[in-house]
């Protein structure tokens, strides 16, 4: 094929031709997008209002609920707009830039899981001198060292990636994604961004590694634990961590760790858009359901008046209760 040197678009993939389907595809991820963006606006707002959320698992919560309304409204609102006006065409710098958010979001989505695991064992492990190592700055400086490594991150695979040479300027999904965009390299130089890969499974590794090392020192202090009352309050502020990692870990699994084979465009859109949208439509939903200080924060949006008037909407990070 042809080298395309010069390129103004990408075609994305059409998910249907028929124009009743697409409407219907239309109105289908328009429904999950305001669910997912009103459900982690309101763990935002809770979280900046309520005072009783001003504490150190909460502030990080609050920057993974920024991250994955980052995430999903990077994909689902030009897949909308696509399937609504007809289209499958993305320009070469809205492609550019939907690799560098979906990147950065990812990449400083799991960092900000690991430092919530490490904010867990402290406080669990080290409950004594957690608020002398969870001190505000230290939130901060963890959660700014989170974006930026995804900054950063971002910057050396979007340069990775189109530093290629491309031959093809069709996209077999319904966004840019690294993978499908390396499949479209008719020049040797796709060998660096695959190097970047497999970089990045190490990284994301050695993370994950830590949270399980992190759980099972969790875990064995709970045992240690002589009240039933503190064990169980104790897991009931690790638990929707927990799933919300192993929520992500799993589709991105299915997503991307699957034997190679003749897999259909359907399937792949299916486990793209599984990896895209569950986590941050059902992220409010996990730590929402289990947890009394969150439900309280939320029940109070409903009457403001409930919340302290204050000068200032700093948060503070006080030693959690």
């Amino acid at each position: 094929m042809p080298n395309l040197t010069s390129m103004s678009e990408f075609l994305l993939l059409e998910f249907s031709d028929i124009r009743e389907l697409q409407i219907l595809h239309f109105f289908v991820l328009l429904a999950v997008y305001l669910v997912a963006v009103t459900g982690n606006l309101l763990i935002i707002t809770a979280v900046v209002l309520d005072h009783h959320l001003h504490v150190p698992m909460y502030f990080f919560l609050m920057n993974l609920a920024i991250l994955d309304l980052g995430s999903i409204s990077v994909t689902l609102p030009k897949a909308m707009d696509n399937f609504l006006m007809n289209s499958r065409s993305i320009s070469y710098s809205g492609c550019v830039a939907q690799v560098f958010c979906l990147v950065l979001f990812g990449g400083a989505d799991f960092a900000i899981l690991t430092v919530m695991a490490h904010d867990r064992h402290i406080a669990i492990c080290h409950p004594l001198q957690y608020e002398a190592i969870m001190n505000e700055g230290a939130c901060i400086r963890m959660a700014a060292s989170a974006w930026i490594s995804g900054i950063l991150y971002a910057m050396l695979h979007t340069g990775g990636t189109f530093a290629i040479t491309f031959c093809s300027n069709i996209i077999n999904q319904l966004f840019c994604e690294v993978p499908q965009i390396i499949k479209l390299s008719c020049s040797d130089l796709y060998l660096i961004e695959f190097g970047i890969l497999l970089f990045s499974y190490g990284l994301f590794g050695g993370c994950f590694v830590y949270i399980i090392i992190t759980y099972v020192k969790i875990f064995a202090a709970v045992l240690r634990m002589p009240s039933e009352q503190g064990r169980k309050k104790a897991l009931s502020t690790c638990l929707p961590h927990l799933t919300v990692v192993s929520l992500l870990l799993f589709t991105g699994m299915f997503a991307y760790v699957r034997p190679p084979g003749n897999t259909s465009s359907e399937m792949n859109v299916i486990c793209a858009l599984i990896y895209a949208i569950l986590p941050p439509l059902l992220n409010p939903f996990i730590y929402s359901m289990r947890n009394k200080e969150i439900k309280t924060a939320l029940l109070k949006l409903t009457d403001l008046g409930h919340f302290p008037q204050s000068s200032s909407s700093k948060i503070l990070l006080v030693k959690q209760g």
